[in-house]
């Protein structure tokens, strides 16, 4: 049973930075790929950012130049490097990744609210 666990999430300032951590149960590497993905209220889930094993990320348009996606080989993390937020930033953040098997596993969600 793979457990992905979320943390960093709170509230920051538009404009500030935060960043978000994704620590897993199984070694980062056993995955094909890593992602980031955020629900806002009523809205539907969405692709924040994703990393495959090879390759450049792949960044949503709305994050594009704020965001980072990053992993943390020494921690066994997988980041989320938040900068320039907006209040259209605010939503609960899912760590996601899938294995060479079909596997697809989540996270439970941290909550980012960006307001003054």
């Amino acid at each position: 049973q793979v457990q992905l666990v979320e943390t960093g999430g709170g509230l920051v300032q538009p404009g500030g930075s935060l960043t978000l951590t994704c620590e897993s149960s199984r070694n980062m590497f056993s995955f094909n790929y890593l992602a980031w993905y955020r629900q806002a209220p009523g809205e539907q889930r969405e692709l924040v950012a994703r990393r495959e094993r090879f390759g450049s990320p792949y960044y949503s348009d709305t994050v594009k130049g704020r965001f980072a996606i990053s992993r943390d080989n020494a921690k066994n993390t997988v980041n989320l490097q938040m900068t320039s937020v907006k209040p259209e930033d605010t939503a609960v953040y899912y760590c996601n990744a899938g294995d060479p098997s079909g596997g697809e596993y989540w996270g439970q969600g941290t909550l980012v609210t960006v307001s003054s």
